[in-house]
């Protein structure tokens, strides 16, 4: 059956799943359904002690048994420790058939293929996945399904009960003995800044558990997540190292051709009707999209304008910007680097938001929808102007839906960020390999040779009709990458499906299908 993107979705996986295939960014709006909930042990005797010694120890208390579901965020990104330390120990133990539902997994995580690979781990639910574990996935290594969905879908999957928790890892840089946990205040500097991504685990899990480095005194205040959601507290070693936070997507850029799309874009938003004061703004993860900042920050200062909001993931920049005066307030849902880290520890007006908060579809109002502008990147657009953030050109899954799709559906002007060629594979192209942000969200793609606008967004066109920037037709920028290195050869697939893309609201955007060796026809 074909979806509202053209997509063609299996009626074996509508079946398998009881999904939906993906009707429209809007479809569900005011649409009301019934919230989860879940079980809860009531800890009435003062002397009994939430403090366990070991994961080992805190598994047994869990219940661990085969085929359950266990959770874990990643606001330590390529620096985590902690689902290696739990899938260890659960390896250990013999337990099988398990579901990880993780806000994202990366390199970090590595040492888990192998228990891909022997049934540990059988299905997997991610924004995306990097590495290894994103290849051992395209080779069919995954027994079940990878569910790959946005930040705000995910909380959506668990609030609406479509995704049910059994035990919820949080690490945490320092926690009290009932639980009560901060973001920072680790005596061993793992400090990781916010904790809004577990806040919905702490919520609807069956049972949660805080690792920390550091146990403080009682009552660990202003906690991120309270002990009214927590079961256990766990002491280890290490919980993560912050210095490997910034890596990856996350590194400031120098590439002379991403510098030039992010100074295209920052020009492009002073155009707009809501490039005003006090407007609210994101900027996505990669490269080009933190330089945007810098060159917008340039037009901020000559037409004296403040930002309103800057919201989302956080990096220096953005934090440099408010001591400067040009922006009034911070939402933090993740810290991309030190800087940012420290700089919520003390800026009243810098301050953590969860990812409810920020992205869900299905609370009754996220920040996404205040959005003015967000810059975001890509790794493929289409001429329709979907994207695609997380299979690469040669069909391998290699990202991170994060919250991309969240963010182009909440913001007045999407800005997209992509180079015409990513390598030697067109970026821009006739259809992507994988469809993660449907067109319709997107209304602005930028580039190194030129900037298209949705031609269903005829007011942006009206606002960009006298400026003194390279605006083109998606076509044209899609002729020019072919011009210059070929039409490639669509990627060869096998029929099996080993992973889906969701929308935000739950439905099915595309399918993800396992790569074969290329065969020349």
């Amino acid at each position: 059956m074909k979806n509202a993107v053209g997509r063609e979705i299996p009626e074996e996986i509508l079946k398998a799943t009881g999904k939906e295939p993906f009707q429209g960014s809007f479809s569900k709006h005011l649409v009301a359904y019934q919230a989860a909930t879940h079980t809860v042990a009531p800890v009435i005797d003062p002397s009994y002690s939430k403090v366990v010694d070991s994961i080992e120890d805190v598994l047994k208390k869990c219940g661990i048994k085969d085929g359950m579901t266990l959770s874990f965020h990643h606001h330590f990104r390529e620096g985590d420790y902690v689902v290696n330390m739990v899938m260890e120990a659960v390896h250990k133990m013999g337990i099988k058939d398990l579901t990880i539902c993780a806000t994202s997994l990366g390199k970090a995580q590595t040492p888990i293929v192998p228990m891909i690979e022997d049934g540990t781990i059988t299905n997997i639910q991610a924004s995306g996945v990097r590495g290894k574990i994103g290849e051992a996935i395209s080779n069919g290594k995954l027994k079940g399904l990878a569910i790959m969905r946005g930040h705000g879908g995910r909380v959506r999957a668990i609030e609406s009960g479509e995704v049910h928790v059994d035990i919820a890892f949080i690490g945490a840089p320092c926690a009290d003995d009932m639980g009560n946990c901060r973001a920072f205040g680790s005596a061993n500097g793992s400090d990781c800044g916010v904790l809004g991504y577990a806040a919905v685990d702490a919520q609807y899990a069956d049972k949660v558990v805080v690792v920390t480095d550091t146990l403080v005194p009682f009552p660990n205040v202003h906690a991120s997540i309270d002990m009214t959601n927590v079961d256990y507290v766990v002491k280890v070693d290490a919980i993560g190292d912050p210095s490997k936070i910034a890596t990856g997507a996350a590194k400031p850029t120098t590439d002379q051709r991403k510098l030039l799309m992010a100074k295209y874009a920052a020009d492009f938003m002073t155009y707009m009707p809501w490039y005003k004061d006090g407007f609210i703004y994101q900027t996505g993860v990669g490269g080009a999209s933190i330089a945007s900042t810098k060159y917008l920050a340039d037009h901020l200062r000559k037409d004296g304008i403040k930002i309103g909001v800057a919201m989302g993931g956080i990096a220096q920049p953005i934090c440099e910007l408010q001591h400067e005066g040009l922006i009034d307030k911070i939402a933090d849902t993740q810290d991309f680097d030190t800087a940012a880290i420290e700089d919520i520890k003390t800026n009243p007006n810098h301050y953590e938001i969860t990812t409810s908060q920020y992205a869900d579809p299905f609370n009754k109002g996220a920040y996404v929808n205040k959005l003015d502008f967000v810059i975001l990147g890509a790794l493929e657009v289409d001429t329709k102007f979907n994207v695609n953030v997380v299979v690469g050109s040669d069909g391998v899954i290699t990202g991170a839906q994060g919250g991309h799709p969240d963010t182009a559906a909440g913001a007045k002007c999407t800005i997209v960020i992509a180079p015409l060629l990513q390598g030697r594979s067109p970026a821009i192209c006739t259809e992507c390999t994988t469809i993660t942000t449907p067109g319709e969200t997107v209304d602005v793609v930028v580039t190194d040779y030129g900037i298209a606008i949705n031609p269903k967004r005829t007011d942006i066109i009206e606002a960009a009709k006298d400026c003194d920037l390279p605006i083109c037709t998606i076509e044209e920028l899609r002729d020019k990458a072919y011009a210059m290195v070929g039409e490639p050869d669509p990627v060869q697939f096998d029929d099996r499906v080993v992973g889906i893309i969701e929308a935000r609201d739950g439905s099915i955007m595309d399918v993800v299908r396992k790569v074969k060796p290329y065969e020349f026809k």
